[in-house]
């Protein structure tokens, strides 16, 4: 506890990961009302949507992630 109160450690990548599975069930829920609200593109345009939205979240958040382990290695190059 002392580690996140104090900053020594980080607690962004750990909220990544439900940030991912929020992501993916808000894409979910938006691709099925595409899929059955009627709308110009119907059926193909949700499937688009799941498959695009679910690669595009992965994406964003695989980056989130790069990024603070780039921060760890410096961190670790820094102390050596």
């Amino acid at each position: 506890m002392k580690d996140v109160l104090f900053f020594d450690s980080m607690l962004t990548p750990k909220i990544i990961t439900v940030v991912y599975w929020l992501l993916l069930l808000g894409v979910l829920i938006s691709g099925l009302g595409i899929m059955f609200s009627g709308q110009t593109g119907g059926f193909l345009g949700g499937v688009a949507m799941i498959v695009g939205g679910a690669i595009g979240a992965r994406i964003w958040c695989e980056l989130l992630i790069v990024l603070f382990k780039i921060h760890d290695n410096i961190k670790r190059v820094a102390r050596n």
